[in-house]
């Protein structure tokens, strides 16, 4: 069993953050990048660059921090830590308590949500490290992901025979993707097909547009970003942002209108996003949120609609462990779980009328 320690990056680590969180064990994710980071500063966290170290590796993660009254801090480790695998978790968890007892951080608790599949023993390994299982955050916890490694035929041929026909017709009839540029005009577009698409297909709540028009210039200017439209009489017909960050490929925001007459355009605005992509050295393309692969089936899920478009291209859905809290404070979690995270939520949405996660 690996033993780890914790700490700060230094200042050249930070400015190097995004080379050193690509070369985690798993690769990194999007949302431990410096572009993310950047975002959440402006949304009511404070960003902290943690490192652990083994004698085998080290992981880079984001820690996104908020502070309350008499509690203290709680730490959110989003998409992290990065490991080699499950059995390095309780490890990491010795080293966050030993961190932040040592050095006097004031943390009550951590939550992390690790890209580890989820399984039997992964459940049984993190629950015998004292975590405690508690609700998603992530609406890729569950996801439909694509291994994009192999040349352009292939990958066609490996698709879901829906997606395959759809991209088939689409390219047949004459359908036309453009990448287009980083403008007031496109992002206020791309918005409305992301919210015309929400309202139409699923439950969940957008964001207001301040913080998708931060996030999509954020990494756009890094070259991490792209925006890419299929028009009809003029206007946008189908919208997709997509972001390479080291080998992954994330398609992270996408939308559309509902009554269109171009067959499998938006197959084919995700099959330009998936050959784009590789380009820059991308194996692996997310689309970002499904049901669990056991409510696929469920039209109840909030997730339905958006799954059975995503699940055309992949035929299978990964289920990661989801979110989990350590412990640190016994007696300020439990008046976290009591109150105190629901009051916190109430009070910042009604003051700001953002997300608290």
């Amino acid at each position: 069993m690996r033993e780890f320690t914790a700490r700060f990056a230094t200042t050249d680590e930070i400015t190097k953050w995004d080379s050193h969180v690509t070369a985690n064990p798993n690769g990194g994710n999007l949302l431990q990048s410096e572009a993310f980071a950047e975002v959440k500063q402006h949304f009511g966290w404070k960003p902290l660059h943690l490192v652990y170290e083994t004698a085998d590796y080290s992981s880079y993660n984001l820690v996104l921090e908020k502070s309350f009254p008499v509690l203290g801090k709680l730490w959110y480790l989003i998409k992290g830590p990065d490991v080699a695998g499950i059995e390095d978790i309780p490890g990491i968890v010795r080293a966050n308590a030993e961190f932040v007892k040592r050095a006097k951080l004031g943390v009550f608790a951590i939550k992390i949500e690790p890209d580890i599949v989820l399984s039997d023993d992964a459940r049984e390994v993190l629950e015998g490290a004292g975590l405690v299982k508690t609700h998603n955050l992530q609406p890729n916890d569950s996801t439909a992901l694509l291994d994009i490694s192999p040349d352009e035929n292939q990958l066609l041929r490996n698709l879901h025979s829906r997606g395959r026909n759809a991209v088939r017709r689409a390219i047949r009839e004459g359908v036309k993707v453009r990448n287009v540029e980083p403008t007031e005009e496109n992002f206020r577009a791309m918005y409305s097909l992301m919210t015309t698409t929400v309202e139409a297909k699923s439950q969940v709540r957008v964001r207001e547009y301040g913080y998708y028009r931060q996030f999509w210039n954020n990494f756009l200017a890094r070259g991490q970003g792209r925006l890419l439209f299929v028009y009809e009489n003029g206007v946008p017909s189908v919208g997709a942002f997509v972001i390479n960050y080291g080998r992954k490929a994330t398609y992270k925001d996408g939308g559309s209108l509902q009554k269109r007459s171009q067959y499998g355009d938006s197959h084919l605005v995700q099959w330009t996003a998936i050959n784009q992509l590789k380009k820059h050295g991308c194996t692996e393309y997310d689309f970002c949120g499904t049901p669990p692969s056991n409510q696929l089936k469920d039209t109840a899920n909030p997730f339905h609609g958006l799954g059975l478009f995503k699940t055309s291209f992949s035929k299978t859905v990964t289920d990661f462990v989801g979110c989990y809290d350590q412990v640190l404070s016994p007696l300020k979690y439990r008046a976290w779980m009591a109150a105190g995270e629901r009051i916190a939520r109430q009070l910042y949405t009604r003051r700001t009328g953002q997300q608290f996660y």
